[in-house]
């Protein structure tokens, strides 16, 4: 895949510049708010051409990001499948530490950037390579499925990975009847309902966004907006996910919205996605009793741009425990999947 940017136009409406790519995000960003943010979004494009560089953009990202700059979007599960034939030198990763470490690991020789080092993951913090060591005292002969939300010092520790898209999928390639499920322990507990037949043995780790919802929050919706869809995702705590009537990591809730075209929807996740969505989806409405994740807000269009023009800050992995974090995530990718794939989202290409 050719590092492309997208199409520069320089022409003005209602003196409004880049028209073409203000009218993506026209309904979440203010006209009057466009002229401060489209310097930065033309200097990206530039530096992208000059650099042969790509965003990578996770699905939390703002519409300002997601809709004008980023080349490849989606979920981490999709992230991590697409930097694998990324044709680029430089792979900055507008999301999370994790994701910029699994990128480096599936692009050992490229270089990797990620905006803002502070942008980390309460799922991450949870668990340690340590933590893993002593579960496998513990439970010797138990294969450990890791959470792509993890360090590469715990991947390295680790059997396999999964992402809240293919864990299911994971846990039953293995074909044990016994697994250690970590770090978080919600989406543990919502695939033990998908794969009965395998104990799973948690973690008790969280996100610190999705943890916050109650089923409260899902009857307070129910009750004020009848007959709303209600779509979760699997990281939030089992009663919610019991409460809502889709469950699906953010590909998977972009798919369903986009194929079930219900006439009301909320997410139950961070706040983007439903921003992200309602720009191609005009004639939804979308109800936002939503969490915002501080890490992934932490990426925005002049730390974009400064990363590109100073080339910081770059994600390294020590080669050892690369290679052998490295195997775990491509066990992952290796698995097939018991339904057809949600398509990789790809911007303005």
């Amino acid at each position: 895949m050719a590092a492309t940017s997208l199409p520069q136009r320089n022409a003005r409406v209602d003196g409004l510049p880049l028209p073409d790519l203000y009218a993506r995000v026209s309904r979440h960003v203010p006209a009057i708010e466009w002229p401060a943010l489209a310097p930065d979004v033309e200097a990206i494009l530039r530096l992208k051409r000059e650099r042969n560089a790509v965003i990578l953009a996770h699905n939390y990202q703002a519409p300002e990001i997601f809709h004008t700059v980023a080349d490849i979007v989606g979920d981490s599960l999709a992230l991590a499948r697409e930097a694998i034939t990324v044709d680029a030198d430089v792979i900055v990763l507008a999301g999370v530490h994790f994701m910029a470490e699994t990128a480096k690991l599936l692009n050992p020789g490229k270089t990797v950037l990620i905006p803002d080092m502070r942008a980390g993951c309460s799922l991450a913090d949870s668990i340690t390579a340590a933590d893993i060591r002593a579960l496998r005292l513990k439970y010797p002969g138990v294969p450990v499925v890791t959470y792509v939300n993890t360090s590469a010092a715990v991947k390295a520790e680790s059997d396999i990975c999964c992402t809240s898209g293919n864990a299911a999928d994971v846990v039953r390639s293995l074909g044990v009847p016994r697994v250690l499920m970590l770090p978080d322990e919600f989406l543990a507990q919502n695939v033990q309902v998908q794969v009965p037949e395998v104990e799973m043995l948690t973690w008790p780790g969280h996100c610190e966004v999705h943890e916050r919802f109650t089923p409260d929050d899902i009857a307070a919706v129910r009750d004020s907006y009848p007959g709303i869809t209600v779509i979760a995702h699997p990281e939030c705590p089992p009663d919610v996910v019991q409460a809502s009537d889709f469950s699906g990591s953010t590909a998977m809730m972009m798919n369903y919205v986009t194929s079930k075209r219900p006439s009301q929807v909320v997410l139950v996740t961070e706040c983007s996605m439903a921003d992200n969505i309602a720009v191609a989806n005009p004639d939804i409405e979308f109800i936002k009793p939503c969490n915002m994740c501080p890490h992934m807000k932490r990426m925005s269009l002049p730390n974009i741009r400064h990363a590109l023009e100073t080339m910081t800050h770059e994600v390294t992995v020590e080669p050892a425990l690369a290679e052998r974090a490295r195997r775990a995530v491509e066990r992952m990718l290796a698995v097939k999947p018991t339904a057809a794939p949600t398509p990789i989202l790809k911007s303005w290409r």
